[in-house]
C-alpha cells in the first residue's frame, strides 16, 4: 500500500486494491484466451513481483528510484524477454514477442512507470541484438543491458524533427580510419540520463533519410552530454536532452554504416510500436482492475455503486474495449512469433513491410484505449481515482503521453492513410 499525504479511501477498500486482488481480476479475465505456457509465464513473473514488492516495501510513491530495481528484475529474467540471448550465454526457452507480452501485463500491474522503463531499455537492446556481429564491445553492452539489468535508451527523436524520423539534422562525419563524428541535438528519450548505453541515428546529410547511420555510445565519452527533460506525468521516469558535440564513435560501436540506418530503424518499429500498444492494454487492465475492486465495495445510497447504471455501463464498456484489444494483440504477437520461427529469425522484407500498417493499427488503437480507459476508470471512483493513495494517479498520468510516444497518433494515421493509398494500387 503507498504512502499519501492524507488517507481518503477506508481500509476496507484499501486493502482490498492490493497486487494481488488486481493479479487476481486479471487472470481470471485472459486464463480462457492464454495457452497453458502463456499464462504459467504470466504467473511466474506476477509471483516475483508479489515477493519483490513486499520484500523490499516498495510503496510506488514519486520519490522512489525505480531504476534501482532494474538489475534485480534482469537478473530474474524479467527484464526482456524479447529474445533467446544465446549469443550472451543467456538463454531464454521461452522468449518472443508473446512472451514479452506476458511479462509487460505483470509487471505493468506491480508499476508502469518502471514498465515503460524496461520497454525503452528493450528499444535499445533490440538493434545491438540484432547487429552485433559477433563484435566483444557490442556484446559487452548487450550484457550490460540484459543481464546487469543498467538502463538503456534509443536516440531517434530530435527537437525540430519530432515523430519525423527519418529527416534528421543530426550529422555523422565517417573517418578515414573507420570511425564517424556526431554533432546535433537529441531529445525526449526516456530512459537516456540513466543510461550507460544509448543507440542513436544520425546522418551524413541533413534531410536526406537513405544516408542514415546508426550507433552503439557509451554515454561516458567525451562529447556527450545529457540533461533531463522533465515529463510531470512520469515524475519516476528519466527523459534526456541529449547534445552531440564532436563526439567520436569509434568503428566496432558503428551498427549500421551510412546507408543502413534507415532500414535498421524500420525492421525496429514494428516490435517497437507493437511493445507501446502491449503497454497500453496493460495500463488499460490496470485501471480496470482497480475500478472492479472499488465499485464492487464502494457504496452510495446504501448500494454498491456498480449497481448505478452510470457506473456499471461505463466500466462494462471498457471491460469489453480492453478484452477485444487484448485479444487481437495476442493474436498478432502470436502470428509474429510463429513468422520469425518459419523464416528462422528474420521475417522477409515483403511481409515486415506489411506488418507495419497492422503495427500503427494497434498502437493508434491501444494509445486511446489507454488515454481514455484509465481516465473512465478513475471518474468511476471519484475523488478515491484521482487522490494519491493508490496506483490510479500513475496511470491517469501515463496513459496522457500514450498518444505522442513511439510517433503521434497524427503520424499513425498518416502511415495508415499512405497503406491505404498502397492498397488501392493492387486492386
Amino acid at each position: 500500500m503507498p504512502d499519501f499525504k492524507d488517507q481518503a479511501i477506508k481500509d476496507e477498500i484499501l486493502e482490498k486494491l492490493n497486487l494481488k486482488n488486481r493479479y487476481s481480476f486479471l487472470n481470471n479475465n485472459l486464463m480462457s484466451a492464454l495457452t497453458t505456457e502463456e499464462f504459467n509465464f504470466l504467473r511466474k513473473v506476477q509471483k516475483f513481483c508479489l515477493r519483490y514488492e513486499k520484500k523490499n516495501n516498495i510503496r510506488h510513491t514519486p520519490d522512489e528510484d525505480i531504476y534501482s530495481w532494474m538489475p534485480d528484475f534482469a537478473k530474474a529474467g524479467f527484464l526482456t524477454r524479447a529474445h533467446k540471448f544465446d549469443d550472451i550465454d543467456v538463454n531464454f526457452d521461452y522468449h518472443g514477442l508473446t512472451c514479452e507480452m506476458m511479462r509487460a501485463f505483470a509487471v505493468d500491474m506491480f508499476d508502469t512507470q518502471f514498465n515503460m522503463g524496461m520497454g525503452a531499455t528493450t528499444l535499445a537492446i533490440n538493434p545491438i541484438e540484432a547487429h552485433h556481429d559477433d563484435i566483444p564491445e557490442r556484446l559487452n553492452a548487450l550484457k550490460d543491458l540484459v543481464v546487469e539489468g543498467i538502463p538503456g535508451a534509443i536516440l531517434i527523436t530530435e527537437p525540430e524533427r519530432g515523430s519525423d524520423a527519418v529527416h534528421q539534422l543530426t550529422t555523422c562525419t565517417p573517418q578515414e580510419d573507420g570511425s564517424f563524428i556526431l554533432n546535433g541535438e537529441k531529445i525526449y528519450n526516456t530512459n537516456a540520463p540513466k543510461s550507460k548505453w544509448v543507440v542513436a541515428y544520425a546522418t551524413a546529410e541533413k534531410n536526406s533519410g537513405s544516408q542514415m547511420a546508426q550507433f552503439l555510445i557509451n554515454t561516458s565519452w567525451d562529447g556527450f552530454e545529457c540533461k533531463r527533460a522533465g515529463i510531470p506525468w512520469v515524475p519516476k521516469l528519466w527523459l534526456g536532452h541529449e547534445y552531440l558535440n564532436d563526439l567520436r564513435i569509434p568503428p566496432e560501436y558503428v551498427l549500421g554504416g551510412v546507408g543502413k540506418g534507415r532500414d535498421h530503424l524500420f525492421e525496429g518499429l514494428v516490435p517497437e510500436r507493437i511493445g507501446i500498444a502491449v503497454i497500453n492494454a496493460a495500463q488499460a487492465w490496470g485501471a480496470l482492475s482497480h475500478a472492479f475492486l472499488y465499485i464492487n465495495m464502494r457504496k452510495q445510497f446504501n448500494q454498491e455503486i456498480l449497481k448505478f447504471q452510470g457506473v456499471g455501463f461505463t466500466f462494462a464498456d471498457y471491460w469489453a474495449l480492453t478484452t477485444n484489444f487484448t485479444l487481437a494483440l495476442l493474436k498478432f504477437c502470436e502470428e509474429y512469433d510463429a513468422k520469425l520461427e518459419k523464416f528462422g529469425g528474420e521475417i522477409p522484407r515483403n511481409i515486415s513491410q506489411a506488418l507495419v500498417a497492422s503495427a500503427s493499427h494497434l498502437k493508434l488503437q491501444g494509445a486511446s484505449l489507454s488515454e481514455r480507459c484509465c481516465y473512465e476508470m478513475a471518474n468511476l471512483m471519484g475523488g478515491a481515482g484521482v487522490c494519491d493513495n493508490t496506483l490510479m494517479q500513475d496511470l491517469v498520468g501515463i496513459s496522457r503521453i500514450q498518444e505522442i510516444v513511439g510517433g503521434t497518433r497524427q503520424i499513425q494515421q498518416y502511415i495508415l492513410s499512405m497503406a491505404t493509398r498502397q492498397l488501392w494500387k493492387m486492386v
